[in-house]
């Protein structure tokens, strides 16, 4: 017996364990198995809704390992094409979750999606015709609007990284590989290390500097991370993510960084010399250290 999910499930965030909780209760109370059942790439990537403008807050390996993290006994990940996308809800869930699973019983979320047109309720309709047991599980809000993986990519995308942490439920991590820069945060004090990003749709918070913590061969440091264009240096290097570690100075070139954010501490700006920059980032430091205390 097999009680299962599905969708994207962009964050693994605090709407979707709402749906994954209870996919795990009901699984124990009747002594079954949990299954998720999510996709990739995403399907608007596939099919080219905008697809230029989607960023992601999870790359497939952060969305599984905070999938098993929530106690799911299964997770199935299907190759979203074009071809698999023609799937009518009543196919799909007579093929995959039917067919291939034997899934018995199905937790839907408030605006689940499955197959190229149904929504909720005709899913609910076309499993009963198919014999599946479904189980609806409300919405969840914060005093704005309903937790979605929208909602919190715009939260991210325009500085509010607090909220965004507390409706994932979790803080937003970036990971990457160090990679060389130009020098000019050594000669002034603060060096850094850039980061290029491994999933090219990692959604990138909006520019400013933000207090992290930095994880580099299995230790945590604190960090000072900035995102943006460098105007004060105007290199034309585009979007550069530098994070200076504090009290850390070793050569980690080529080796992976994880970042975790943990609050904006200002936006980016242009100042009128190095030293009014040094002294800003001296600034920024101590705000940090005294975040974390």
């Amino acid at each position: 017996m097999v009680v299962a999910t599905t969708g994207f499930f962009d964050g693994v965030h605090t709407g979707h364990r709402t749906v994954i909780d209870k996919l795990c209760e009901v699984a124990r109370e009747r002594g079954a198995e949990s299954a998720v059942v999510t996709f990739w790439p995403h399907p608007r990537n596939v099919l080219r809704q905008d697809a230029k403008y989607l960023r992601l807050l999870t790359s497939l390996e952060e969305k599984t390992e905070l999938l098993r993290q929530c106690g799911v006994d299964h997770i199935h990940t299907i190759d979203f094409t074009k071809e698999f996308s023609r799937l009518s809800c009543e196919e799909f869930l007579k093929e995959y979750m039917i067919g291939r699973l034997g899934v018995s019983t199905l937790i839907v979320g408030y605006d689940h999606r499955v197959g190229n047109t149904a929504y909720s309720t005709d899913i609910e309709a076309t499993a009963k015709k198919l014999g599946l047991e479904t189980i609806k599980v409300k919405s969840v809000s914060d005093s704005y609007n309903t937790i979605s993986s929208t909602y919190i990519r715009n939260l991210i995308s325009t500085g509010g990284i607090v909220r965004a942490n507390g409706l994932l439920g979790y803080n937003y991590r970036m990971k990457g590989v160090v990679v060389s820069g130009n020098g000019l945060g050594r000669q002034i004090g603060f060096p850094t290390a850039n980061m290029n990003l491994y999933e090219p749709l990692k959604l990138i918070p909006e520019n400013g500097v933000y207090a992290v913590k930095v994880y580099v061969e299995g230790n945590c440091h604190l960090g000072v991370c900035n995102i943006g264009e460098r105007p004060t240096v105007n290199d034309n290097r585009g979007i550069v993510i530098e994070t200076h570690i504090l009290d850390f100075d070793e050569d980690i070139y080529g080796l992976d960084m994880t970042l975790e954010f943990f609050d904006k501490l200002r936006d980016e700006q242009k100042f009128e010399s190095l030293d009014a920059l040094s002294a800003q980032l001296g600034l920024d430091v101590r705000q940090t250290k005294s975040i974390f205390a």
